[in-house]
């Protein structure tokens, strides 16, 4: 039976490199190759934050910087949580429907997350966006243990 993603696979182990790669991407926008180079030691990576503090460049910037380096941080804060629920639902038996729609969610979940995080925390008004796109993240992982329990 065909799915409604179109994905008659289960692909959902293969979302976890993919949060994975997603996890690292706010770090390649803000030390990497994006505008905190001037700022981002390789020797010493753990300092980029503390460094921004110091920086000669705009507030913006760099309140901007610090947040996708904190976007970095929460990702993999719940990346362990995010493999754990993949792997109970398929160790459980959980249709590949089903873990295609969660698994897939939550990337989208997280990419959204990284969006309003780093860019959309400058317009106040959807702060609050940011709380809500996280709980529906880690709503998407309870959801796969509930269903992995229902298994």
């Amino acid at each position: 039976m065909a799915s409604y993603l179109g994905l008659e696979k289960n692909v959902s182990y293969w979302t976890i490199p993919a949060a994975l790669f997603l996890a690292l991407l706010p770090r390649v926008y803000s030390g990497l190759t994006g505008p905190g180079t001037k700022v981002f030691d390789p020797t010493n990576p753990r300092t980029f934050a503390a460094r921004l503090d110091s920086a000669d460049i705009d507030k913006k910037l760099r309140l901007r910087l610090q947040r996708a380096e904190a976007v970095v941080a929460n990702a993999f804060e719940t990346l362990g949580l995010y493999a754990a629920s993949v792997t109970a639902g398929n160790a459980a038996g959980v249709s590949a429907n089903t873990m295609n729609t969660l698994s897939l969610g939550y990337l989208a979940s997280r990419v959204l997350y990284t969006w309003v995080y780093i860019w959309g925390q400058e317009n106040r008004k959807i702060t609050p966006l940011r709380t809500i796109v996280w709980g529906v993240g880690i709503g998407l992982c309870m959801t796969m243990f509930i269903a992995a329990s229902r298994s």
